[in-house]
């Protein structure tokens, strides 16, 4: 039986110009089409279900994620559909089940049965580099998203966030208002996010010339309860403690609660910044400090790329691998110097 590894051999071109044609994909050059289907028609080839391999229909692409934080995951999703809609593409959505083998294996099986062109890895799948690597020598279009600058492989179409800047921009702001004992609220290990944003809490103090004390780095997970939680743990580490950095904003309204159930006063007894500018941060009394994360922005830029990687011709211009962004800092009444009057309400 023809395969279509053979019409690509047979008309000197990439398995994916094959897939292309026989998709209709319009980028595909005239020379190159023509060139495939008369390797079509000499070789006899008649295209199904299981020998095309194609991944059905290059029009689909998949929307990977395992996350519990359906703020995220909702505007990621908005992004990608926005942005494939003006590309006539349509979108799959595909939520993991919390168990990493078994997601990898869902996602394979998904790449090489579905209706899919594409797939839009989201962490913790997207950050798992042996298993992207996989994926791209299977030939399977991809894009992933990261936190980290520079891309884990530049040779992988990446959407990177520099979570490092932007967690040292918050810390700056806090030793700029006199704060000098700043504890850092870890999120879950397997996320790269939280390892990039304590180096970039690490690297304000050494910045500084502040110590980096162990002690006032707390593990946990991405989560309101976490947050609430682990501040009676943190005060006990002495009543110096005068600003929280949170790895996200809702650890950081975790934290805000359980201040207030203390008898704390914010930010007169202490200052708290969150991360990603979600609901959470606008929501809470008094507002969050935080760094601003357009999720919207990133699902959009990550379907972007996609498309053009599925769309991409041979005898055309290769387009852009990878896009940085980088969350913006954003002040409201959460932070003042240590000791400071509660902002009026």
């Amino acid at each position: 039986m023809t395969t279509i590894k053979d019409i690509a051999e047979h008309a000197g071109v990439s398995f994916k110009t094959v897939s292309r044609v026989i998709n209709g994909v319009p980028t595909v050059s005239r020379e190159l089409s023509e060139r495939v289907r008369a390797s079509i028609a000499t070789l006899n080839y008649v295209p199904n279900q299981s020998a095309r391999r194609l991944r059905g229909s290059a029009s689909t692409v998949a929307f990977v994620y395992d996350n519990p934080n359906s703020h995220y995951v909702v505007e990621l999703q908005e992004g990608i559909i926005g942005a494939c809609r003006q590309r006539n593409f349509e979108v799959m959505i595909h939520p993991g089940c919390g168990d990493a083998a078994a997601d990898r294996r869902d996602v394979e099986n998904l790449a090489r049965r579905a209706d899919v062109g594409g797939l839009i890895l989201t962490p913790p799948l997207s950050e798992d580099d042996s298993f992207v690597r996989r994926l791209v020598a299977a030939g399977i279009d991809l894009v992933r998203i990261v936190s980290g600058i520079p891309s884990p492989d530049p040779a992988i179409p990446t959407v990177h966030v520099n979570d490092r800047q932007a967690a040292f921009e918050l810390v700056a702001h806090l030793l700029a208002l006199g704060h000098e004992r700043i504890a850092f609220l870890e999120g879950d290990a397997v996320h790269r996010s939280t390892l990039e944003r304590r180096k970039g809490y690490e690297q304000a103090l050494r910045r500084y010339r502040r110590p980096v004390d162990r002690s006032l780095i707390v593990p946990g997970e991405y989560t309101f309860s976490s947050g609430a939680e682990r501040l009676e743990s943190l005060l006990a580490k002495g009543p110096d403690v005068s600003a929280i950095v949170a790895c996200n904003d809702e650890i950081a309204a975790g934290v805000l609660f359980a201040t207030r159930c203390a008898g704390l006063e914010i930010p007169r007894d202490l200052s708290i910044v969150g991360f990603e500018d979600s609901p959470f941060s606008r929501q809470s009394w008094p507002r969050l400090s935080t760094a601003r994360q357009s999720n919207r922005e990133l699902g959009a830029q990550a379907a972007s790329l996609l498309v053009g990687q599925i769309a991409h011709s041979p005898d055309r211009e290769k387009p852009p691998c990878s896009v940085g962004i980088t969350p913006e800092v954003v002040l409201r009444e959460s932070t003042a110097a240590p000791g400071a009057s509660t902002a009026a309400k």
